[in-house]
């Protein structure tokens, strides 16, 4: 079967690997018919992600059918069924595991970054980590994993319908925060570089948009909350300059909430976190209840999915694809690689 590897020197090939025999015991074969290229793909095809593999199939962003069940799966995964799936491990011994937050296990292992993920025509999971996907179709599929990351972070942040969040970065899984956030009730700012991304969260739920680049973000955030500045920052950038307006920005007693992993280390005024008495909490994956929210929110069909989706492209297109990314990184929502 055909599958895509990268490597972290901006390589890029189509390889060919055994087709998977019957699913074992407790497994299940999909057979995959879009699979998303995200952001930590594009920072290991260009040598900035040091926790994936060298090389790596990449691939958990994941719209499949059932193709068949091995002995002991229930009855509610059967072939021919539409499916994504949670694509992180938990060893069920951390603690995070013992604390029920298996998301944040010490020892996860995501599909795609530090194990071989689903860049490819087909792949066999413990039944556990495959996610029915209703009415979703299997290209919709592949935007729920992105979206479930931003929906945790909303969790973790447990806005409410008086809170006014600001969300920094509105990539895919800023945009999964923007929908979380509104859906709860609260007033959404949302920040980026990019007007046409800045358009789109205003569509998918955003009460106020800022323009980080061309306009003065304390000033604007000042108009829009009465000079108090929002109750929580959600960060889904991950750069030093994003962090910092994160912590400067949010108002006393706030929340921000990390999800983007920054490159560098990064300088902070700690008076704020005192003087202001802030909960700075970090926000990483997505639990079930996320993915399943996500996919009850696409299933409504108000999500302008095909805007979500800057390209599809065949496996062959890949490189070129990979390529013309990482010199326009600020364009893109998400690539799908169809396998189908």
């Amino acid at each position: 079967m055909k599958a895509i590897q990268l490597t972290h020197n901006q390589e890029l090939n189509i390889i060919q690997l055994d087709a998977p025999a019957a699913p074992g015991a407790g497994e299940v074969l999909l057979r995959l018919h879009y699979v998303g290229f995200c952001g930590s793909d594009i920072n290991t095809f260009m040598g900035r992600n040091t926790m994936a593999l060298n090389p790596v199939i990449p691939g958990h962003e994941v719209g499949a059918v059932i193709e068949a069940v091995g002995e002991g799966v229930p009855e509610g995964l059967k072939p021919g069924m539409t499916v994504t799936c949670n694509p992180y491990t938990n060893c069920n011994k951390c603690a995070s595991c013992r604390n029920g937050r298996v998301n944040a296990c010490q020892h996860n292992e995501t599909l795609g970054v530090q194990r071989n993920g689903a860049m490819r025509e087909f792949i066999t999971l413990p039944w556990e980590k495959v996610i029915p996907a209703g009415l979703l179709s299997t290209k919709t599929c592949a935007l729920v994993e992105p979206m479930s990351v931003g929906f945790h972070a909303v969790s973790r942040a447990q806005v409410t319908d008086i809170d006014v969040v600001l969300v920094i970065g509105c990539g895919m899984v800023g945009m999964g925060a923007v929908v979380r956030s509104a859906s709860r009730g609260a007033t959404v700012i949302a920040a980026d570089i990019d007007d046409e991304k800045l358009a789109l969260a205003k569509q998918m739920g955003a009460t106020y948009v800022i323009n980080t680049k061309t306009e003065d973000v304390h000033s604007r955030l000042m108009e829009m909350t009465s000079g108090f500045g929002p109750d929580v920052v959600i960060e889904a950038v991950g750069s030093p300059m994003t962090y910092q307006m994160a912590v400067d920005e949010v108002a006393f007693t706030g929340r921000v909430i990390c999800i983007g992993y920054a490159k560098s280390e990064v300088s902070f005024q700690t008076k704020y976190f005192v003087q202001k008495e802030l909960d700075i909490r970090g926000s990483r994956n997505a639990m079930p209840s996320d993915f399943r929210a996500v996919i009850h929110y696409l299933e409504k069909g108000t999500c302008p999915t095909e805007e979500l989706i800057t390209k599809v492209i065949r496996p062959e297109e890949a490189y070129d694809t990979m390529c013309w990314w990482s010199q326009n990184p600020g364009k893109v929502f998400r690539i799908l690689v169809d396998f189908s």
